[in-house]
């Protein structure tokens, strides 16, 4: 048996993924900030914040498997002064503080969430690969990628083995953010000014990435690598908006505004990152998932969208 620490096993992903790991016949350990009494699934160890003094040798106790989650994410009402002193705070100090830590407590393996913002923010009509070279364009990518190179250097010096894991958008059961915003439009029925859209998006089901998570927990081959992952199936706005119509069972109301137009008033209304989200390509190459793992997404996205809407709160 495996045993596995989950960091961040509070958040959206972590809570998923504790339980998977579970019903795959895992030992599962989450390290949170404080304890949660609601979680009696599986053994918790509150570490406080995050950063370069945390101490994490409650945590590491008998772990195999580290599974790095933890992070300071996009902060859309930012309130530091120097945003990336924050997210290199976290995202970089303390991680390496983690991954010193695992390796001097005989951790066998640390698997790093990473970010496809690491790639960039958008993609030209070829998707992006593993190997491409870094172009990360805020803060928070930049503390993702520096995490990466340091974690690299860690692993150099030591016998941790390291996986890197760049997904895309995860969408599922209790996701937040703009997917939760985009079901509660569609579910009202109020009009999207996104008809005239024709981009490609590359997306992640919560069960494919948890899948792929479990994968590389004792694949030898994993062991070193930078992956991208997604469902492999690429949409474009509208296409995911009917899909997620038709899975509520109501009409999608799509208009054919111009994208220039869009991406006009995007700009003057201060959200122009978040329309070129919309409007824009951003696509992965998974096929070094399947050629060096064998690993192939375990659920579609028809299927993996309807399950989510399912669940998803009036």
């Amino acid at each position: 048996m495996n045993n596995v620490l989950v960091t961040g096993a509070n958040g959206f992903v972590g809570r998923h993924l504790c339980r998977y790991l579970l019903s795959q016949g895992r030992a599962v350990r989450g390290a949170l900030r404080c304890h949660n009494p609601d979680w009696v699934l599986y053994e918790q160890v509150a570490v406080g914040g995050i950063d370069g003094d945390t101490d994490w040798e409650c945590a590491l106790k008998g772990m195999d498997t580290v599974i790095h989650l933890a992070a300071r994410v996009h902060v859309m009402q930012e309130s530091e002064a120097d945003p990336l002193v924050a997210f290199r705070r976290v995202n970089l100090a303390g991680s390496v503080a983690l991954a010193r830590q695992a390796a001097a407590a005989g951790v066998r393996r640390l698997i790093y969430l990473s970010s496809i913002k690491v790639n960039g923010e958008r993609t030209g009509g070829t998707p992006f690969c593993a190997d491409d070279p870094a172009m990360p364009e805020d803060p928070y990518a930049q503390s993702k990628w520096e995490a990466e190179q340091a974690l690299k250097q860690v692993a150099a010096e030591t016998a941790l083995e390291l996986v890197i894991v760049r997904p895309v958008l995860i969408y599922g059961n209790g996701v937040k953010g703009n997917v939760h915003r985009l079901i509660g439009l569609i579910r009202r029925g109020l009009p999207l000014p996104l008809g005239s859209v024709n981009n490609r998006r590359s997306l992640l089901s919560i069960q494919n990435l948890l899948d792929f998570l479990d994968c590389c927990i004792d694949h030898p081959a994993a062991a070193g690598e930078v992956f991208l992952l997604s469902d492999g199936s690429d949409l474009s706005t509208p296409q995911l908006i009917r899909k997620l119509a038709s899975a509520m069972g109501v009409s999608s109301r799509l208009l054919p505004v111009p994208v220039g137009l869009l991406r006009f008033i995007g700009r003057l209304a201060g959200r122009g990152a978040e329309i070129e989200r919309l409007t824009g390509d951003l696509q992965v190459d998974i096929e070094k998932c399947r050629a060096l793992l064998g690993w192939l997404p375990a659920i579609g996205v028809d299927e993996a969208l309807a399950a989510m809407v399912k669940d998803a709160p009036e």
